[in-house]
């Protein structure tokens, strides 16, 4: 049966976790507009072209909150990483939207992130000088690939490294689709919303160098600012999305690079392709979780198809990352690929405000373990690397290496 005459269950999976799904290619080829059954039962349409992807992300008429009564479900419960009135504290589209872009943006630009890159690398040694000193090997997740982003978005924000804890639990239960009940999301979603408000009031009383102390001292909306309540629901949106997302890359960009242990001699012999070998990872990722939703306000045409209004589109960009029509030997890992023109970090308006810091973190981690554990490798065969399964942005339940 060809996928065009199936209702395929998604997301797909591949056979091991750093593997793409074989349907990929194949409804790439003949089906690149797919109806796909999402893990609540509703149903979706799926876009596998780049083209096609890139260009529903850029379309400033669709919009990313699945709010609507005829909207599809991403889980049985209706989670997501913010229930639909926690998602529309935060503009999404037109002018105001850019405004909030233009606001919280001035903390993340490759400038910025660059002056953060020495405090980066400080914190990647000590965390590695705590994994060499507990012996030979270890989970890398563990010990590297997740506190390392908590600790430097902790910082930003001003929130203190020892709730990290915290932040972890209510980052799974805010992006598992699967693994959480409707009880437990809401009671997460209090408690964080709870924290942050506390948080915020902290820092207007007593403000530091930090973004959500920098968002206070702009004013409130009447003054070209943002909201109390807006200011919290940023600090969460940004601690969910600064730190699961980058903690999952770190530990499967590591497992792709010692699965064929060419490319980490590559990278040993020439570190320059580091910054080309980070992209190639975020490009080559078959674990990037569900992708993007997108619902239809009105009618488009996608990849040849008209879609009526009140589909719900989910785009993903792992499957367009491999797309053989845009890059040369998609298949291969290419780790001074240049151009690269993947779309890891989606594009358009609500491209991620996030990226020059996952960039800027994933080099870090790179430079430094080229440097302190030349000798790494994997501690079990690729292929026994287990995915945490219903994890909206896709990862690894452990990262076993020795050196």
């Amino acid at each position: 049966m060809s996928p065009s005459e199936q209702v395929l269950s998604y997301p797909i999976l591949g056979d091991a976790a750093l593997e793409p799904p074989a349907e990929w290619a194949e409804l790439r080829r003949r089906c690149p507009v797919a109806p796909v059954t999402l893990p609540s039962g509703d149903r979706a349409t799926l876009l596998t072209r780049h083209e096609d992807v890139k260009r529903v992300l850029a379309d400033p008429r669709l919009t990313r909150q699945l709010n609507a009564p005829d909207a599809a479900r991403l889980s049985a419960d209706g989670g997501g990483v913010f229930s639909s009135e926690m998602a529309q504290i935060i503009p999404d589209g037109g002018e105001e939207h850019l405004h909030w872009r233009r606001l919280v943006g001035r903390w993340f630009t490759a400038k910025r992130m660059a002056a953060l890159r020495p405090a980066m690398t400080e914190i990647a040694d000590r965390l590695v000088d705590d994994m060499v000193a507990q012996g030979r090997s270890g989970d890398l997740r563990a010990g590297l690939g997740f506190p390392l982003p908590v600790y430097v978005i902790c910082d930003m924000l001003g929130v203190p490294a020892a709730d990290r804890d915290r932040f972890a639990y209510w980052s799974d239960t805010l992006l598992n689709l699967t693994r959480y009940g409707q009880a437990e999301i809401e009671a997460a979603q209090v408690e964080f919303f709870e924290y942050m408000a506390g948080h915020v009031a902290a820092k207007r009383a007593e403000p530091g160098e930090d973004l959500l102390s920098e968002l206070i001292a702009v004013g409130g909306p009447e003054d070209g600012g943002l909201s109390d309540t807006q200011i919290l629901v940023t600090g969460m949106a940004l601690l969910v999305a600064g730190h699961e997302t980058t903690a999952n890359m770190i530990g499967k960009m590591v497992c792709m690079l010692l699965a064929d242990r060419g490319r980490w001699e590559r990278l040993l012999a020439d570190p320059s392709l580091v910054r080309t070998a980070v992209e190639e990872c975020l490009r080559f990722d078959a674990n990037a979780g569900i992708g993007l939703p997108r619902y239809l306000p009105e009618e488009i045409e996608a990849g040849g198809t008209v879609l009526p209004r009140g589909t719900t589109l989910i785009c993903s960009m792992a499957a367009a990352n491999r797309d053989e029509d845009v890059f040369d030997a998609a298949s291969e890992m290419d780790l001074g690929r240049s151009p690269n023109p993947h779309l890891a970090f989606g594009t358009g308006a609500h491209s991620c405000l996030g990226q020059a810091l996952a960039r800027t973190e994933l080099q870090v981690v790179l430079e430094v373990l080229l440097r302190r554990l030349p000798s790494l490798e994997l501690d079990v065969p690729a292929h026994e690397l287990e995915r945490v399964e219903g994890l909206a942005v896709g990862g690894l339940r452990t990262v076993p290496v020795r050196w």
